[in-house]
């Protein structure tokens, strides 16, 4: 079978929820594919939530139940989700911080 002949492969998205003053363990928040899983991801990118891109990661946790937290052989893999996440946020708060001085700057002209 050629590839314009094989079946599309369905998009999953799998959203983690982890507080850890609250939590031990990131939990499932959601997960989907198709239609569902673009229905997350635009959620996600309304709220201004990082998205990070691991399918292996993906496939494991999508066979996890809503609600449950990760089990103890995946933190490593989801240790770097969170690291990802944590300096995309940092980034966000070094631009917001400077964006008010540049604003300022411009609405001075």
């Amino acid at each position: 079978m050629s590839p314009e002949e094989a079946p599309a492969k369905r998009q999953k998205v799998v959203a983690l929820k982890y507080d850890p003053a609250k939590q031990s363990a990131p939990r499932i928040l959601a997960k989907g594919q198709g239609g569902i899983a673009q229905k997350i991801l635009d959620m996600a990118k309304t709220k201004g939530i990082p998205l990070y891109q691991d399918p292996e990661l993906v496939e494991i946790l999508s066979q996890l139940d809503v609600g449950l937290e990760i089990q103890p052989e995946l933190y490593q893999a989801v240790a770097e989700v969170l690291i990802f996440i944590y300096k995309t946020n940092q980034k966000k708060m070094k631009a917001a911080q400077a964006a008010p001085g540049l604003l300022k700057a411009a609405s001075k002209s």
